[in-house]
């Protein structure tokens, strides 16, 4: 082992039932970079799948719990131990809500997990973040933010509830019979406060990540091109300093403005819903302008961001989940990504050859084979 690998294993254990097409599959870990290995189709995804789901309780890939189950069955379980002292446990059901147990204990609140287990999942579709539709923007802030502050996700299904309330209020009955309801009043008002603390959350996190984006751009690109990194909303002239009430008053006029437009189409389209985050290299936009090569440097750039932040801001060391990236990076590109992976946090990577491994990561690396 190289004198920069010293272990540092956080998860020792990972058992799965059940689990896409995994039926049994248990592995001990023993070093602090594990190489799942094999051929496409055997699985390779879904094994470093079961860690997200352990550490995150969701996964890039599924829509929803049921996709993770195997077939042929009505539940699925992952276990995990974690510095030989925790024990971890998620079941997913077919029907039902998930369930999740930490030293055989019910976690009433199920973001708990998170005081155990965190991770950066990192695939090959996180190009799409940078280069594709704003959806995919507000996804990975939300997941940034979540993973900084766990009470977010309530904060997001607040807002996703109140969005699907109010749709469904102007094509009901009550707003056909009285136009001058309270309710949508009252949604306004439910609405303001919620996105606000959104809004701000997003913000800050983009505020805080924003100089790892830069180190880690340009360490992988070898060049000082200065980085941006812009929060899109229609709130305009606002920042995260102002006190609460002032940016909840102006969502309010906001949303005023809108609603004769939102009675006839009933979609709300403004608010953190309909924000975007753009990315910039130069004071120009990457997602309209910037060539493939820069696309991939700045999301491999944005990822590694993400890492560095989580790990300075909580004290659990996180996990890192490299899942198909390597096929998608030039040569330089990938040394420079695995010289820098299982240095200071575990790691798990998927592949199907060993030929983009060098002799040194080889041998203090753990191999499992599918």
């Amino acid at each position: 082992m190289t004198k920069e690998c010293t272990k540092k294993i956080f998860l020792n254990n990972l058992k799965i039932n059940n689990f896409r097409n995994h039926k049994s599959f248990e592995i001990d870990l023993s070093e602090q970079r594990a190489i799942v290995l094999g051929s496409n189709g055997v699985g390779k995804s879904n094994l470093l799948e079961s860690v997200e789901v352990l550490s995150q309780l969701k996964s890039n890939r599924a829509l929803s719990d049921k996709d993770l189950i195997e077939n042929d069955s009505q539940m699925a379980a992952i276990f995990g131990q974690i510095d030989f002292t925790d024990n971890l446990k998620v079941n997913l059901f077919r029907k039902g809500a998930k369930k999740i147990y930490v030293n055989d204990s019910l976690l009433k609140k199920q973001t708990e997990i998170q005081n155990y287990i965190r991770s950066v999942c990192f695939c090959s579709n996180d190009i799409y973040i940078v280069k594709s539709e704003p959806g995919f923007r507000r996804s990975w802030i939300d997941k940034v933010v979540s993973q900084l502050e766990p009470v977010y996700v309530e904060l997001i299904h607040r807002f996703n509830r109140l969005l699907k309330q109010r749709s469904h209020f102007w094509r009901s009955e009550s707003f056909q019979k009285d136009i001058s309801s309270e309710v949508i009043e009252s949604f306004d008002f439910q609405m303001s406060l919620i996105s606000t603390r959104i809004f701000r959350r997003r913000r800050r996190a983009l505020s805080k990540i924003k100089p790892y984006v830069e180190y880690w751009h340009n360490h992988l690109s070898k060049s000082k091109e200065q980085i941006g990194i812009k929060y899109l909303s229609g709130l305009e002239n606002i920042n995260q300093e102002e006190e609460e009430e002032v940016i909840s008053k102006k969502i309010v006029e906001q949303l005023q403005k809108q609603r004769s437009i939102e009675a006839v189409t009933g979609k709300c389209n403004f608010g953190p819903h309909r924000d975007d985050i753009e990315f910039l290299i130069n004071n120009i936009s990457i997602r309209k302008y910037g060539s493939s090569g820069q696309q991939r440097t700045f999301i491999l750039a944005l990822k590694m961001a993400e890492l560095d932040l989580l790990r300075n801001m909580i004290n659990l060391p996180p996990l890192l989940i490299l899942d198909d990236v390597l096929a998608e990076l030039d040569i330089t590109r990938q040394n420079l990504l695995l010289n820098s992976v299982g240095k200071d946090s575990q790691c798990f990577i998927s592949a199907t050859h060993l030929d983009k491994f060098n002799q040194s990561f080889l041998s203090s690396s753990q191999m499992i084979y599918l």
